[in-house]
This record gives structure tokens, sequence and C-alpha cells, in this order.
């Protein structure tokens, strides 16, 4: 409860809104300086690595970027958590329940998806709950890597960088409906973020304050696993695509996607959202899910500029999974996330790879005393949200 006490007393100062960017977003600049858009600092942070990454010293290790003198380092965990700290899942959860589903009226693929989500259900334990979870209480450690980056000019491929990490910790609070709270640390920068089941904020100490925009979708870490009724409730209405194995395992793979509309909505500026893609594998022995896998595809054209194409793919195997009062959670796993940078016309590409191993030190349900006050979002954001 420690931690809802220093919450309560943390001050928030106020700051202008920009949207919750679910790509990398290293802001690379010092507090004060000049503000530039997200896309433009990702395309800065991709010049710097490839041009070497060499500062005024030749080191790598503290090369200097034209927002500031902050180190290599520092701009490599920025991305880190900007693209692995809190990233959303695709769609909102579906607000009918899977027995709700009338078979007989949806296709054979989506009728096997409901299938493999009731056996799903069964396997951990959530068909055997006569008491439904009101609230959750997680911890865990997490070491997140940087890995090399990839360079192609269309004759020649360079890598750079090495696989330097950073241990951290996370608390995640989470309360039924759509509400949760995420404080993440890792080195010396800490990400906080949450959501009132109406709005979904991220505060960095490097961009401030953020609205996501678009429909309410849940935080990705809830559903790699933590929370079997909201991994569910987001397949409700998913597609059977067949059978792939990984590792060990023949898996059943369940594909959702957020429809056209949805993504409109989550456009900012010149940066237009394609598709977000989420896939689903869950074991045809065992029913649990063991990989879950996502792929957010966005368009940038700016103004006198190319057209450049982001992919971001973020990959989880899950594993460890334990019975935490008749529910079946995984307590592991490894992220693996590539951000994929590429044009229409030139032959030139980038790819970036990160990685998180995580683990999960403690899982409490329906803690006493929680209430709908701990998941109320900065004040700064109903200011935005009341202007006129």
């Amino acid at each position: 409860m420690a931690s809802r006490a220093r919450k309560k007393q943390q001050r928030w100062c106020t700051q202008p809104l920009t949207p919750l960017m679910e790509g990398p977003d290293p802001e690379m600049q010092e507090e004060g300086t000049k503000k530039e858009s997200s896309w433009e600092v990702i395309r800065e942070w991709f010049r710097l690595q490839k041009g070497g990454g060499l500062g005024v010293h030749g080191s790598s290790s503290f090369s200097l970027s034209l927002y500031g003198n902050i180190p290599a380092k520092t701009q490599d965990l920025r991305l880190l958590l900007g693209v692995l700290g809190c990233p959303l899942a695709p769609i909102p959860l579906a607000t009918d329940p899977l027995h709700r589903l009338h078979i007989k009226d949806i296709p054979i693929e989506t009728s096997s998806a409901c299938y493999i989500i009731q056996q799903y259900l069964a396997a951990t334990g959530c068909l055997k709950q006569e008491k439904g979870m009101k609230n959750m209480y997680t911890t865990g450690t997490m070491k997140m890597i940087c890995c090399e980056t990839e360079i192609s000019t269309g004759k020649s491929v360079k890598s750079l960088g090495t696989r330097s990490g950073e241990n951290g910790c996370f608390v995640l609070w989470q309360m039924s409906p759509g509400m949760w709270s995420l404080e993440l640390v890792v080195g010396c920068n800490k990400v906080v973020a949450g959501s009132n089941g109406k709005i979904v904020w991220r505060h960095t100490p490097w961009l401030g304050t953020h609205a996501a925009k678009g429909p309410h979708r849940p935080l990705r870490r809830i559903i790699q696993g933590l929370d079997p009724k909201s991994t569910a409730s987001l397949f409700a209405k998913a597609q059977c695509l067949g059978e792939k194995r990984i590792g060990e395992d023949d898996c059943f793979v369940l594909k959702v996607a957020a429809d056209r509309a949805a993504v409109m909505e989550r456009n900012e500026g010149p940066a237009e959202v394609i598709r977000h893609v989420l896939y689903g594998y869950f074991s045809q022995k065992s029913g649990l899910l063991i990989y879950l896998e996502d792929s957010h595809l966005t368009r940038v054209q700016a103004p006198g500029n190319d057209t450049v194409y982001w992919e971001t793919t973020i990959g989880t195997s899950l594993w460890d999974y334990r019975d935490v009062d008749g529910v079946m959670i995984a307590h592991e796993g490894r992220t693996i996330a590539t951000v994929f940078r590429f044009g229409e016309v030139s032959m030139q590409h980038s790819r970036t790879r990160m990685e998180e191993l995580w683990v999960i030190d403690d899982v409490v349900f329906n803690v006493p005393g929680l209430s709908f006050d701990y998941f109320i979002p900065p004040a700064d954001i109903f200011d935005v949200d009341n202007s006129p």
C-alpha cells in the first residue's frame, strides 16, 4: 500500500498535452529546450545511429544529439521505454461475453476461435471462479536490453550498438471495468501510466503527460498472461488462422485487428496509422497462451520529405504458469520488439531490435480498500477536456 500513499502525495505539473504515441518516442532534449514533434525526434535518433553514433570525442557512449547533450545510453533507454514501457492492445475489450455469441450466425473461423478461447478460460481456471476478480495488484522486475541497429543503404548493411541493458521494476494496479495504474522504473527513468476506464494517459519526465487518442484500449502487460479474462475478452471476436508450432508446442493462431475507423482516430499530424494487428498463440496441449505478437504500421508524410513507414512488431513468449487463488498466471516471459523504418522509393532501411526479460514477483486479487479514486488521471487532462 506504500505505492498508493506515494501516489496520492504526487503533484503533477501542468504541461501541454500531445497524443500518446505507440511507436518509439525518445525526446532527445533537456527540459526547457525547444520541443520538436515526436516523429522528427525519431528520425533524428535513426540519423544518429546511421552516422555511427560518434560524438565530438569519437565515443559512442557519449554521442551528442542535435537536441541537447544527452548520452546515447540515455537515448536508447528512452527508446526502450517508449516502445516496451506501456504499449496498448490494438482494440478495446469486447463488451459482449463469449457465451452470448450465437455460433450458428458467425463464420467458421470465428466460431473456432470462440471454442479455443473457451478452452483457454477453462485451462486458466476462470470458468471455475464463482466470484469475479474485482481488482488486482502485481509487482515485477525486468531487464531491458537495447540490441543492435541494422542500417542498409541498398548496397551494404551496417550493424551498430551493443547489448547494453538496464534493470527495473514495476507496480501494476487493476480494477474492473478497464481501470489500471502502472508505475515503471528502469535505470533513472520513471514512467507512470493509467486509465480510469475512459481516458488512457502516460507521463514521462522527458515528454510530460500524454493522452491516448482513439478508442479506450487495455494495457498490453495485462493481457500477456496476467488477466486471462481480459485476454479472452480481447479475442472474443477473433479469427482462427490455423495452426503453427512455437518451440515445442503446437498452437492455434488467433487474430484480432483494429478496424479502419478506429486506427484513423489515432492519427497524429503527419503520422497516419495504417494497421494494428494482434496474434495470440494458444497451446493445443495445455490450452494456455504461450506467445503474443502485435504489429503496428504507421506512415509518415512530412511536407517536403519522402514518405516513410515505421513498423513496430512486439512479440512476447510466456511461461512459468502458476496457480494464484485458482487462476493460472504467467510469471515469466521475454518480449522482443523490432522497429523497422523503410521508404516507398529509397532502398535504404533501418531495423532496431530491443528486448525485455520480465518476472512477476507477486500477484494479489481483490485487495481491500482499493477505490475508483486511485485511478483518477492527472488534473491537466481534465483541463484540456473541459476547455471550449
